[in-house]
Protein backbone atom coordinates (compact mmCIF):
# COMPACT_ATOMS: atom_id res chain seq x y z
CA UNK A 1 0.00 0.00 0.00
CA UNK A 2 1.43 3.38 -1.07
CA UNK A 3 1.68 6.29 1.30
CA UNK A 4 -0.04 9.59 0.60
CA UNK A 5 3.17 11.30 -0.60
CA UNK A 6 3.83 8.64 -3.30
CA UNK A 7 0.29 8.85 -4.69
CA UNK A 8 0.53 12.62 -4.93
CA UNK A 9 3.77 12.31 -6.89
CA UNK A 10 2.32 9.82 -9.36
CA UNK A 11 -0.79 11.97 -9.97
CA UNK A 12 1.31 15.07 -10.51
CA UNK A 13 3.65 13.31 -12.93
CA UNK A 14 0.76 11.95 -14.95
CA UNK A 15 -0.83 15.41 -15.10
CA UNK A 16 2.27 17.00 -16.55
CA UNK A 17 2.78 14.14 -19.02
CA UNK A 18 -0.71 14.69 -20.37
CA UNK A 19 0.13 18.31 -20.94
CA UNK A 20 3.11 17.15 -22.98
CA UNK A 21 5.56 18.69 -20.63
CA UNK A 22 8.31 16.89 -19.00
CA UNK A 23 8.83 18.31 -15.44
CA UNK A 24 11.84 17.44 -13.39
CA UNK A 25 10.82 15.63 -10.32
CA UNK A 26 13.52 17.45 -8.45
CA UNK A 27 11.29 20.51 -8.49
CA UNK A 28 8.66 18.72 -6.45
CA UNK A 29 10.55 16.48 -3.98
CA UNK A 30 14.09 16.96 -2.63
CA UNK A 31 16.61 14.57 -4.07
CA UNK A 32 17.90 13.74 -0.53
CA UNK A 33 14.55 12.11 0.21
CA UNK A 34 13.35 10.55 -3.09
CA UNK A 35 14.84 8.36 -5.78
CA UNK A 36 12.81 8.78 -8.94
CA UNK A 37 12.74 6.51 -11.95
CA UNK A 38 10.61 7.55 -14.88
CA UNK A 39 9.70 5.26 -17.75
CA UNK A 40 8.12 6.68 -20.88
CA UNK A 41 6.22 4.50 -23.18
CA UNK A 42 4.95 5.41 -26.68
CA UNK A 43 1.19 4.91 -26.71
CA UNK A 44 -1.68 7.22 -27.70
CA UNK A 45 -0.04 9.67 -25.26
CA UNK A 46 2.91 9.89 -23.03
CA UNK A 47 2.67 8.28 -19.54
CA UNK A 48 5.22 8.75 -16.73
CA UNK A 49 5.44 6.22 -13.86
CA UNK A 50 7.48 7.16 -10.71
CA UNK A 51 8.56 5.06 -7.72
CA UNK A 52 9.48 6.69 -4.36
CA UNK A 53 11.38 4.92 -1.48
CA UNK A 54 11.32 6.51 2.10
CA UNK A 55 13.72 5.47 4.94
CA UNK A 56 10.94 5.34 7.65
CA UNK A 57 7.43 4.83 6.56
CA UNK A 58 5.81 5.23 10.15
CA UNK A 59 5.81 8.17 12.69
CA UNK A 60 6.74 7.21 16.43
CA UNK A 61 3.51 8.43 18.03
CA UNK A 62 3.63 6.01 21.05
CA UNK A 63 7.16 7.06 22.00
CA UNK A 64 6.11 10.70 21.99
CA UNK A 65 3.15 9.93 24.29
CA UNK A 66 5.36 8.04 26.75
CA UNK A 67 7.80 10.93 26.73
CA UNK A 68 5.03 13.42 27.47
CA UNK A 69 3.72 11.33 30.44
CA UNK A 70 7.21 10.96 31.90
CA UNK A 71 7.84 14.68 31.58
CA UNK A 72 4.55 15.47 33.35
CA UNK A 73 5.28 13.09 36.28
CA UNK A 74 8.76 14.51 36.71
CA UNK A 75 7.35 18.01 36.67
CA UNK A 76 4.82 17.14 39.43
CA UNK A 77 7.52 15.52 41.60
CA UNK A 78 9.76 18.52 41.12
CA UNK A 79 6.98 20.88 42.16
CA UNK A 80 6.29 18.72 45.29
CA UNK A 81 9.93 18.57 46.35
CA UNK A 82 10.30 22.29 45.68
CA UNK A 83 7.33 22.95 47.99
CA UNK A 84 8.90 20.78 50.75
CA UNK A 85 12.23 22.56 50.43
CA UNK A 86 10.41 25.87 50.72
CA UNK A 87 8.60 24.72 53.87
CA UNK A 88 11.78 23.33 55.46
CA UNK A 89 13.64 26.51 54.59
CA UNK A 90 11.04 28.56 56.45
CA UNK A 91 11.18 26.13 59.42
CA UNK A 92 14.97 26.31 59.49
CA UNK A 93 14.81 30.09 59.57
CA UNK A 94 12.39 29.95 62.52
CA UNK A 95 14.55 27.52 64.47
CA UNK A 96 17.70 29.44 63.67
CA UNK A 97 16.05 32.38 65.40
CA UNK A 98 15.14 30.09 68.34
CA UNK A 99 18.75 28.99 68.58
CA UNK A 100 19.85 32.60 68.74
CA UNK A 101 17.28 33.25 71.50
CA UNK A 102 18.44 30.15 73.40
CA UNK A 103 22.03 31.25 73.08
CA UNK A 104 21.10 34.61 74.60
CA UNK A 105 19.33 32.81 77.48
CA UNK A 106 22.30 30.54 78.15
CA UNK A 107 24.74 33.47 78.08
CA UNK A 108 22.49 35.32 80.52
CA UNK A 109 22.37 32.30 82.82
CA UNK A 110 26.17 32.01 82.69
CA UNK A 111 26.65 35.67 83.56
CA UNK A 112 24.17 35.73 86.46
CA UNK A 113 24.59 33.83 89.72
CA UNK A 114 21.18 33.15 91.25
CA UNK A 115 18.59 34.27 88.70
CA UNK A 116 17.90 30.83 87.28
CA UNK A 117 15.99 27.81 88.48
CA UNK A 118 15.70 24.19 87.56
CA UNK A 119 12.57 25.10 85.58
CA UNK A 120 14.73 27.28 83.33
CA UNK A 121 16.90 24.30 82.51
CA UNK A 122 13.86 22.16 81.81
CA UNK A 123 12.43 24.72 79.38
CA UNK A 124 15.75 24.96 77.60
CA UNK A 125 16.00 21.20 77.29
CA UNK A 126 12.46 20.92 75.90
CA UNK A 127 13.10 23.52 73.23
CA UNK A 128 16.41 21.96 72.27
CA UNK A 129 14.84 18.50 72.04
CA UNK A 130 12.11 19.88 69.77
CA UNK A 131 14.67 21.44 67.45
CA UNK A 132 16.77 18.30 67.45
CA UNK A 133 13.72 16.26 66.47
CA UNK A 134 13.00 18.57 63.51
CA UNK A 135 16.57 18.54 62.27
CA UNK A 136 16.66 14.74 62.52
CA UNK A 137 13.51 14.66 60.41
CA UNK A 138 15.12 16.99 57.88
CA UNK A 139 18.20 14.81 57.67
CA UNK A 140 16.15 11.68 57.03
CA UNK A 141 13.96 13.41 54.41
CA UNK A 142 16.57 15.16 52.30
CA UNK A 143 18.48 12.93 49.90
CA UNK A 144 22.23 13.34 49.97
CA UNK A 145 24.29 15.72 52.11
CA UNK A 146 22.98 19.14 53.07
CA UNK A 147 25.55 21.42 54.64
CA UNK A 148 23.02 23.74 56.30
CA UNK A 149 21.10 20.93 57.99
CA UNK A 150 24.30 19.20 59.14
CA UNK A 151 25.63 22.45 60.61
CA UNK A 152 22.30 23.15 62.34
CA UNK A 153 22.31 19.65 63.86
CA UNK A 154 25.85 20.10 65.22
CA UNK A 155 24.92 23.47 66.76
CA UNK A 156 21.90 21.97 68.51
CA UNK A 157 24.00 19.12 69.93
CA UNK A 158 26.60 21.59 71.17
CA UNK A 159 23.85 23.63 72.79
CA UNK A 160 22.58 20.50 74.60
CA UNK A 161 26.07 19.80 75.97
CA UNK A 162 26.40 23.44 77.06
CA UNK A 163 23.10 23.38 78.99
CA UNK A 164 24.02 20.10 80.73
CA UNK A 165 27.42 21.47 81.72
CA UNK A 166 25.87 24.69 82.97
CA UNK A 167 23.42 22.72 85.09
CA UNK A 168 26.22 20.56 86.54
CA UNK A 169 28.43 23.57 87.26
CA UNK A 170 25.90 25.22 89.54
CA UNK A 171 28.43 26.88 91.82
CA UNK A 172 25.86 28.08 94.31
CA UNK A 173 24.31 24.59 94.63
CA UNK A 174 20.86 26.07 94.19
CA UNK A 175 19.55 23.07 92.29
CA UNK A 176 21.29 20.65 94.63
CA UNK A 177 19.73 22.34 97.65
CA UNK A 178 16.27 22.28 96.09
CA UNK A 179 16.63 18.63 95.18
CA UNK A 180 17.82 17.88 98.72
CA UNK A 181 14.76 19.69 100.05
CA UNK A 182 12.52 17.56 97.86
CA UNK A 183 14.33 14.43 99.07
CA UNK A 184 13.91 15.47 102.70
CA UNK A 185 10.24 16.21 102.13
CA UNK A 186 9.78 12.73 100.68
CA UNK A 187 11.61 11.22 103.64
CA UNK A 188 9.39 13.18 106.02
CA UNK A 189 6.32 11.85 104.23
CA UNK A 190 7.68 8.30 104.57
CA UNK A 191 8.42 8.87 108.25
CA UNK A 192 4.93 10.26 108.78
CA UNK A 193 3.49 7.26 106.97
CA UNK A 194 5.55 4.87 109.10
CA UNK A 195 4.57 6.76 112.24
CA UNK A 196 0.88 6.42 111.46
CA UNK A 197 1.20 2.69 110.93
CA UNK A 198 0.17 0.57 113.87
CA UNK A 199 2.17 -2.52 112.95
CA UNK A 200 4.04 -3.69 116.01
CA UNK A 201 7.77 -4.41 115.66
CA UNK A 202 8.79 -8.05 115.76
CA UNK A 203 9.06 -9.51 119.25
CA UNK A 204 12.18 -11.28 120.46
CA UNK A 205 12.21 -12.86 123.92
CA UNK A 206 14.73 -11.75 126.56
CA UNK A 207 18.19 -13.19 125.98
CA UNK A 208 17.32 -14.21 122.41
CA UNK A 209 19.69 -13.62 119.47
CA UNK A 210 17.27 -14.80 116.79
CA UNK A 211 17.28 -11.43 115.05
CA UNK A 212 19.32 -9.67 112.40
CA UNK A 213 20.67 -6.83 114.52
CA UNK A 214 19.49 -3.28 115.21
CA UNK A 215 17.31 -1.73 112.51
CA UNK A 216 15.96 1.27 114.41
CA UNK A 217 15.99 3.04 117.76
CA UNK A 218 13.29 4.91 119.65
CA UNK A 219 13.17 8.53 120.74
CA UNK A 220 14.92 9.23 124.06
CA UNK A 221 13.01 8.55 127.25
CA UNK A 222 14.45 10.95 129.81
CA UNK A 223 14.14 9.38 133.22
CA UNK A 224 15.67 12.02 135.50
CA UNK A 225 18.81 13.91 136.47
CA UNK A 226 21.28 11.73 138.38
CA UNK A 227 20.87 11.77 142.14
CA UNK A 228 24.07 13.79 142.77
CA UNK A 229 22.95 16.74 140.65
CA UNK A 230 23.77 18.63 137.48
CA UNK A 231 27.51 19.26 138.16
CA UNK A 232 28.11 15.49 138.00
CA UNK A 233 28.02 15.16 134.21
CA UNK A 234 30.05 11.93 133.91
CA UNK A 235 29.05 8.43 134.94
CA UNK A 236 26.99 5.38 134.04
CA UNK A 237 23.70 3.70 134.94
CA UNK A 238 21.63 0.68 134.01
CA UNK A 239 19.73 -2.42 135.02
CA UNK A 240 21.24 -5.65 136.24
CA UNK A 241 20.88 -8.61 133.87
CA UNK A 242 20.47 -12.12 135.19
CA UNK A 243 18.59 -14.95 133.54
CA UNK A 244 18.63 -16.82 136.86
CA UNK A 245 16.45 -14.20 138.58
CA UNK A 246 14.63 -12.30 135.81
CA UNK A 247 11.80 -11.28 138.14
CA UNK A 248 14.17 -9.38 140.41
CA UNK A 249 14.97 -5.81 139.36
CA UNK A 250 18.11 -3.97 140.33
CA UNK A 251 18.79 -0.47 138.99
CA UNK A 252 22.12 1.18 139.64
CA UNK A 253 23.48 4.71 139.12
CA UNK A 254 27.21 5.48 139.32
CA UNK A 255 28.06 9.15 138.68
CA UNK A 256 31.71 10.16 138.77
CA UNK A 257 33.05 12.99 140.85
CA UNK A 258 33.09 16.44 139.30
CA UNK A 259 36.61 15.81 137.94
CA UNK A 260 35.06 13.34 135.47
CA UNK A 261 37.54 10.65 136.50
CA UNK A 262 37.04 9.24 140.00
CA UNK A 263 34.28 6.70 140.68
CA UNK A 264 33.64 6.92 144.42
CA UNK A 265 29.89 6.60 145.05
CA UNK A 266 27.04 4.58 143.58
CA UNK A 267 23.36 4.00 144.37
CA UNK A 268 21.08 0.95 144.05
CA UNK A 269 17.27 0.70 143.62
CA UNK A 270 15.21 -2.48 143.81
CA UNK A 271 12.61 -1.27 141.29
CA UNK A 272 12.12 1.24 138.52
CA UNK A 273 9.48 3.06 140.57
CA UNK A 274 11.94 3.47 143.43
CA UNK A 275 14.40 4.97 140.98
CA UNK A 276 11.84 7.45 139.66
CA UNK A 277 10.68 8.48 143.14
CA UNK A 278 14.14 8.39 144.80
CA UNK A 279 12.74 5.85 147.27
CA UNK A 280 14.46 3.04 149.18
CA UNK A 281 17.84 3.98 147.78
CA UNK A 282 21.02 2.33 149.01
CA UNK A 283 24.15 4.47 148.71
CA UNK A 284 27.65 2.99 148.78
CA UNK A 285 31.22 4.16 148.57
CA UNK A 286 34.08 2.28 146.93
CA UNK A 287 37.84 2.81 146.81
CA UNK A 288 38.35 3.63 143.94
CA UNK A 289 37.10 3.29 140.41
CA UNK A 290 37.98 5.26 137.30
CA UNK A 291 35.97 6.35 134.29
CA UNK A 292 32.45 5.75 132.99
CA UNK A 293 32.98 2.22 131.68
CA UNK A 294 31.11 0.58 134.57
CA UNK A 295 28.71 -2.36 134.06
CA UNK A 296 26.62 -4.57 136.37
CA UNK A 297 26.08 -8.29 135.73
CA UNK A 298 24.52 -10.85 138.06
CA UNK A 299 24.70 -8.56 141.12
CA UNK A 300 28.38 -7.71 140.57
CA UNK A 301 29.74 -4.37 139.45
CA UNK A 302 32.69 -4.38 137.03
CA UNK A 303 34.90 -1.31 136.69
CA UNK A 304 38.41 -0.07 135.98
CA UNK A 305 40.45 0.34 139.15
CA UNK A 306 41.90 3.84 139.51
CA UNK A 307 45.13 4.65 137.64
CA UNK A 308 45.80 1.07 136.50
CA UNK A 309 44.95 -1.49 133.82
CA UNK A 310 43.35 -3.64 136.51
CA UNK A 311 39.73 -4.79 136.42
CA UNK A 312 37.63 -4.86 139.58
CA UNK A 313 34.69 -7.11 140.42
CA UNK A 314 32.59 -5.65 143.25
CA UNK A 315 30.03 -7.75 145.15
CA UNK A 316 26.95 -5.52 145.47
CA UNK A 317 25.55 -7.55 148.36
CA UNK A 318 28.53 -6.78 150.59
CA UNK A 319 30.15 -3.82 148.76
CA UNK A 320 33.49 -5.64 148.79
CA UNK A 321 36.02 -6.18 146.03
CA UNK A 322 35.72 -9.86 145.10
CA UNK A 323 38.29 -10.08 142.27
CA UNK A 324 41.04 -7.83 140.94
CA UNK A 325 42.69 -8.84 137.68
CA UNK A 326 45.07 -7.10 135.24
CA UNK A 327 43.83 -6.76 131.67
CA UNK A 328 46.90 -7.80 129.61
CA UNK A 329 48.48 -5.05 127.49
CA UNK A 330 45.55 -2.67 127.98
CA UNK A 331 46.35 1.02 127.54
CA UNK A 332 45.32 3.17 130.50
CA UNK A 333 45.80 6.63 132.00
CA UNK A 334 43.57 8.34 129.38
CA UNK A 335 45.76 6.95 126.58
CA UNK A 336 43.04 5.84 124.14
CA UNK A 337 39.78 6.98 125.66
CA UNK A 338 36.62 7.67 123.69
CA UNK A 339 36.19 10.93 121.79
CA UNK A 340 34.83 13.65 124.09
CA UNK A 341 35.00 11.41 127.17
CA UNK A 342 38.20 11.19 129.23
CA UNK A 343 39.43 8.32 131.43
CA UNK A 344 37.38 5.63 129.72
CA UNK A 345 40.24 3.47 128.47
CA UNK A 346 38.53 0.31 129.72
CA UNK A 347 34.82 -0.09 128.99
CA UNK A 348 32.82 -3.08 130.27
CA UNK A 349 29.80 -4.42 128.37
CA UNK A 350 27.14 -7.08 128.92
CA UNK A 351 25.22 -8.99 126.27
CA UNK A 352 23.18 -12.21 125.99
CA UNK A 353 26.30 -14.37 126.35
CA UNK A 354 27.91 -12.63 129.33
CA UNK A 355 30.67 -10.14 130.13
CA UNK A 356 32.95 -8.28 127.69
CA UNK A 357 35.57 -5.57 127.85
CA UNK A 358 36.33 -2.95 125.17
CA UNK A 359 39.76 -1.30 125.18
CA UNK A 360 42.92 -0.56 123.16
CA UNK A 361 46.58 -1.54 123.29
CA UNK A 362 49.83 0.00 122.13
CA UNK A 363 50.20 -2.93 119.78
CA UNK A 364 46.84 -2.15 118.16
CA UNK A 365 47.94 1.53 117.81
CA UNK A 366 44.72 2.69 119.40
CA UNK A 367 42.30 0.51 117.45
CA UNK A 368 39.48 -1.12 119.40
CA UNK A 369 40.23 -4.51 120.98
CA UNK A 370 37.38 -6.73 122.22
CA UNK A 371 37.85 -9.47 124.83
CA UNK A 372 35.38 -11.98 126.18
CA UNK A 373 35.78 -12.40 129.95
CA UNK A 374 35.09 -15.14 132.43
CA UNK A 375 32.79 -13.24 134.80
CA UNK A 376 33.90 -15.36 137.72
CA UNK A 377 37.69 -15.02 137.42
CA UNK A 378 37.97 -12.10 134.94
CA UNK A 379 40.30 -14.19 132.80
CA UNK A 380 40.38 -13.32 129.09
CA UNK A 381 38.73 -16.13 127.11
CA UNK A 382 39.16 -14.77 123.60
CA UNK A 383 40.29 -11.52 121.93
CA UNK A 384 39.37 -9.80 118.64
CA UNK A 385 41.23 -6.88 117.07
CA UNK A 386 39.31 -4.41 114.95
CA UNK A 387 40.44 -1.74 112.49
CA UNK A 388 38.38 1.02 114.11
CA UNK A 389 40.36 3.73 115.94
CA UNK A 390 38.96 4.00 119.47
CA UNK A 391 39.52 7.76 120.05
CA UNK A 392 37.35 8.47 116.98
CA UNK A 393 34.42 6.64 118.62
CA UNK A 394 32.20 8.37 121.19
CA UNK A 395 31.02 5.11 122.79
CA UNK A 396 30.33 1.42 122.17
CA UNK A 397 28.19 -1.50 123.34
CA UNK A 398 27.75 -5.17 122.43
CA UNK A 399 24.60 -7.11 121.43
CA UNK A 400 24.74 -10.84 120.64
CA UNK A 401 28.50 -10.67 120.14
CA UNK A 402 28.29 -7.70 117.77
CA UNK A 403 30.08 -4.48 118.70
CA UNK A 404 28.19 -1.27 117.86
CA UNK A 405 30.22 1.96 117.84
CA UNK A 406 28.80 5.47 117.89
CA UNK A 407 30.03 8.93 116.90
CA UNK A 408 28.56 12.44 117.28
CA UNK A 409 26.80 14.00 114.29
CA UNK A 410 25.98 17.30 115.99
CA UNK A 411 24.93 18.53 119.43
CA UNK A 412 21.56 16.78 119.18
CA UNK A 413 22.28 13.62 117.22
CA UNK A 414 24.52 10.60 117.57
CA UNK A 415 25.05 7.90 114.95
CA UNK A 416 25.69 4.17 115.22
CA UNK A 417 28.11 3.96 112.32
CA UNK A 418 30.30 0.86 112.78
CA UNK A 419 29.81 -2.78 113.70
CA UNK A 420 32.16 -5.68 114.33
CA UNK A 421 30.72 -9.19 114.54
CA UNK A 422 32.86 -11.42 116.75
CA UNK A 423 30.94 -14.45 115.47
CA UNK A 424 32.10 -13.96 111.87
CA UNK A 425 35.00 -11.51 112.45
CA UNK A 426 33.40 -9.20 109.89
CA UNK A 427 33.11 -5.42 110.21
CA UNK A 428 30.54 -3.20 108.50
CA UNK A 429 29.39 0.40 108.12
CA UNK A 430 25.85 1.28 109.20
CA UNK A 431 23.88 4.46 109.86
CA UNK A 432 21.36 4.50 112.71
CA UNK A 433 20.65 7.95 114.15
CA UNK A 434 20.18 8.46 117.89
CA UNK A 435 18.50 11.64 119.12
CA UNK A 436 20.06 12.89 122.33
CA UNK A 437 19.04 15.44 124.92
CA UNK A 438 22.41 17.10 125.49
CA UNK A 439 25.69 17.19 123.61
CA UNK A 440 27.91 14.49 125.17
CA UNK A 441 27.14 10.81 125.67
CA UNK A 442 29.32 9.60 128.55
CA UNK A 443 28.31 5.91 128.58
CA UNK A 444 25.97 3.36 126.97
CA UNK A 445 24.93 0.11 128.67
CA UNK A 446 22.78 -2.52 126.95
CA UNK A 447 20.46 -4.81 128.86
CA UNK A 448 19.44 -8.08 127.10
CA UNK A 449 16.37 -8.65 129.30
CA UNK A 450 14.45 -5.61 128.01
CA UNK A 451 16.46 -4.69 124.87
CA UNK A 452 17.03 -1.17 126.19
CA UNK A 453 20.06 1.11 125.99
CA UNK A 454 20.79 2.93 129.25
CA UNK A 455 22.60 6.16 128.41
CA UNK A 456 24.29 8.67 130.72
CA UNK A 457 23.95 12.00 128.84
CA UNK A 458 25.59 15.01 130.53
CA UNK A 459 24.27 13.95 133.95
CA UNK A 460 20.82 12.78 132.78
CA UNK A 461 19.57 9.19 132.81
CA UNK A 462 18.09 8.39 129.39
CA UNK A 463 16.59 5.18 127.93
CA UNK A 464 16.22 4.00 124.31
CA UNK A 465 14.18 1.05 123.08
CA UNK A 466 15.85 -0.98 120.34
CA UNK A 467 14.07 -2.44 117.32
CA UNK A 468 15.63 -5.52 115.74
CA UNK A 469 15.10 -6.79 112.24
CA UNK A 470 14.15 -10.40 111.57
CA UNK A 471 16.87 -12.70 110.35
CA UNK A 472 17.21 -12.42 106.56
CA UNK A 473 17.35 -15.85 104.91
Amino acid sequence: MLSGSVLLLIITAQLFSCLGTVVSPLLLIPSSILTIFCFLKQTCSYMCQCSVYLPDTTFPVQKVEILEITARVLSEKFESELTKVSQYTKAIEIYEQKIRNLTIKVEHMESTSVSYTELDFQFLKLEINEMERLVTQLKSTLVGSNVIVEQLYVEIRNLTVMVNQLESLDQHNILAIRREIVTLQNRLKECEKDRNQTTAPPYFPPGSCGHGGIVNISQPNIVQLNWRGFPFKYGAWGRDYSLQTPEKDLYWVAPLNTDGRLLEYYRLHNSYDDLLLFKNARDYRIAYGEGSGTAVYKNFMYYNIYSSRDMGKLDLNTNTLAVRKTLPNAAYGNRFSYAGVNWQDIDFAVDESGLWVIYSTEESTGNIVISKLNETTLDVLHTWKTRQYKPSVSNAFIICGVLYATRPVNTRKEEIFYTYDTNTEQEAKVSIIIDKMLETVQSINYNPSDHILYVFNDGYLVKYNLIFQPVLH
